[in-house]
């Protein structure tokens, strides 16, 4: 597993530095302003970087989206999670003949039954719903991305598949 470390920059933001498995560093610069700069450190040399990319905030969120996987997710990674702090982020793909097939979100009122909310849906076809609307139909084969602690997405995903929340 790689190391993440962070640091207050007063006056300018927070730095957050990646030692990579392969022994490159990534550092991050977020300014007060929501511009981001990136800097890749090749394990070879690891005084000077490699490459510096700067961002403003709409297309570093872009960037995390697709290598977050909101977007895609490989094909060899048929579940996965993201956890910051309590906040789990887990892709679920929904069964074939899934209680929740052919049910819309507010008609299965998975907030409120479980906590967790479904922030974004990946079809079979690719076609990516982002902050799904509460009117959205649930189809078989669909990847869920969930949001919640790790036991209300487990609520979720029993709702999901077999009807109940717990």
């Amino acid at each position: 597993m790689s190391s993440i470390s962070e640091s207050n920059l007063p006056g300018v933001g927070r730095k957050f530095q990646v030692e990579t498995l392969s022994g490159d560093r990534l550092t991050i610069v977020i300014h007060d302003d929501g511009t981001r700069e990136l800097y890749h450190f090749s394990r070879k040399n690891l005084d000077r970087p490699a490459s510096v990319l700067r961002l403003t905030d709409g297309e570093a969120r872009q960037i995390a989206g697709i290598v977050g996987g909101l977007t895609y997710v490989p094909k060899s990674l048929p579940s996965t999670e993201v956890v910051l702090e309590d906040l789990v982020l887990e892709w679920f793909t929904l069964p074939q003949g899934a209680f929740a097939t052919g049910k819309t979100i507010s008609e299965l009122q998975l907030r409120t039954q479980t906590g967790a909310s479904i922030v974004s849906i990946i079809e079979p076809n690719r076609i990516t719903r982002t902050n799904p609307e509460a009117a959205t139909l649930l189809n078989d084969s669909a990847t869920l991305i969930l949001a919640g602690d790790r036991r209300s997405n487990a609520k979720l995903k029993h709702l999901l598949v077999a009807g109940k929340g717990d």
